[in-house]
């Protein structure tokens, strides 16, 4: 035995870091590779795993799934009223961003939009009144996902407010977002004071129908150019559009020039660089909608949170939402604010991060980590390390940094399990309390606990 201590020592180890630092006493090179337990440990789910990892049902599921979502051709079509577009949205009906959830166990932001809606819509004559309006039941709430829409933050979605529509032109679906309403006291954070009454109005009122027009005469546009472009811009297109943003106004003010109010919407827009997020979210929605339904297929076509709880859905499993708690986001604060003032992670624009973009293709973006902290090489490696829980790679959405290589997409519940891999999002931090605002930016993970919900439901479904 001694003998062996003499020679000279390569030596591997397996997960524990620990292991391979005793050694280095004895061995001349050693070697440690991570590794963790699939399934976070859980031998019953681990034992699923196994069974289903390169089934052949699921295997020929997700190639049909991906190739969907990939052929899918998103392009803006028109924007109207959401009553005249989106399916099922009539009467007192509001939509709100993630899974299903009840006014009274929703979070500060999104009470908060929710009322200052039903006043914008004439429902209720103050936040008050609106607050008894919706706690009796007589306003109906539905997450903007069971609508083919997508909001971000609180998400929320009256009929009245003008939506964009997107329309995929292989498959014929489509899919809606409203307009975004710029920074500072806005909806979507929660806020329902005048300012933002007013400037929802004038969104209705004047910068949706000369928006429209302009639509008219120069006619659809096409999405998957200009989310393709922004990331070789500099944006990731979920917390960062300024590139995407430009690229519409290009395409929009030769024609708005020419218009009464063109002027005024051309400011409106230049003004906010988010513009571009609702479209690119409607266009990630339209794509994803297009591989949902593939039954057995076990990829990842829609992420959502509420502020409370996070769900996925998966395209095998139709309307079906796997839920958890909703994690709270790791980042840096504006001043005056920190770890007590944040909600959990909120909101529907990690359909972003569903699609492959966002978080996923932070490599193209490498100013937003002076927005969210870390480094440079920190983004770089979060698109990297995607690619390991991913089914393919996006030949649209190309990234510079990787010379060019496409975005990971397809986020694969097996895989995720397999490799103890989260989804990575980056996002904004509202307040926990309604209209105060974002208060700062990060990065957060998708819950493990969902994925190991989808995980039983294939298995019931599989085997």
């Amino acid at each position: 035995m001694n003998d062996i201590f003499k020679k000279k020592l390569s030596t591997v180890t397996l997960g524990v870091k620990s292991f391979s630092d005793n050694l280095r006493t004895f061995s001349d090179e050693v070697v440690n590779l991570e590794w963790q337990p699939p399934c976070f440990a859980d031998p019953e789910d681990a034992m699923l795993l196994a069974r289903l990892f390169n089934n052949e049902k699921i295997v020929k599921a997700n190639e049909i799934a991906l190739g969907k979502y990939l052929n899918a051709q998103p392009v803006l079509t028109k924007i109207c009223s959401a009553r005249e577009v989106i399916p099922d949205f009539k009467g007192r009906k509001l939509l709100h961003s993630g899974p299903p959830i009840a006014y009274e166990n929703m979070c500060g932001p999104m009470q908060g939009a929710v009322c200052g809606a039903i006043v914008y819509e004439g429902w209720a004559d103050d936040i008050e009144s609106a607050q008894n309006l919706v706690r009796s039941g007589q306003v109906e709430l539905s997450p903007c996902h069971h609508h083919h829409a997508v909001g971000p933050m609180a998400g929320v979605i009256s009929p009245s407010m003008p939506v964009f529509v997107v329309k995929n032109t292989v498959d014929g679906n489509e899919a809606y977002s409203n307009l975004n309403e710029g920074l500072g006291k806005v909806l979507r954070f929660g806020a329902n004071g005048d300012e933002v009454l007013s400037r929802l109005k004038f969104m209705q009122e004047k910068l949706a129908p000369v928006l429209a027009k302009a639509l008219e005469i120069l006619g659809p546009i096409e999405i998957k150019p200009l989310i393709s472009q922004g990331l070789q811009m500099g944006d990731e297109c979920h917390n960062r559009n300024s590139a995407s943003t430009g690229q519409l106004i290009k395409i929009l003010s030769p024609v708005l020039a020419g218009i009464d109010g063109g002027a005024e919407a051309l400011r409106f827009i230049a003004s906010n660089d988010h513009f571009f997020l609702n479209l690119s979210m409607a266009a990630c929605k339209c794509m994803l909608d297009a591989a949902s339904g593939v039954k057995y297929s076990s990829m990842v076509v829609a992420m959502a949170r509420n502020g409370v709880n996070f769900g996925i859905r998966i395209s095998g499993a139709g309307d079906t939402w796997f839920e958890a708690p909703s994690l709270f986001i790791k980042g840096l604060y504006f001043p005056g604010y920190g770890d007590k003032d944040a909600n959990p992670d909120l909101g529907d624009s990690a359909i972003t991060e569903t699609a492959g973009i966002g978080g996923f293709a932070m490599a193209a973006s490498p100013a937003i980590v002076k927005f969210v902290g870390g480094s440079s090489q920190d983004a770089l490696n979060n698109s990297l390390r995607m690619r390991e829980i991913t089914l393919g790679r996006h030949p649209s959405f190309c990234l510079p940094a990787l010379d060019f290589d496409g975005t990971a997409c397809g986020i694969d519940v097996l895989k995720v399990l397999d490799r103890h891999i989260l989804p990575i999002i980056n996002t904004g931090i509202a307040h926990r309390q309604a209209g105060i605002g974002q208060i700062g930016a990060g990065i957060t993970n998708a819950p493990e606990e969902c994925f190991v919900k989808a995980l039983r439901f294939l298995a019931a479904d599989v085997l």
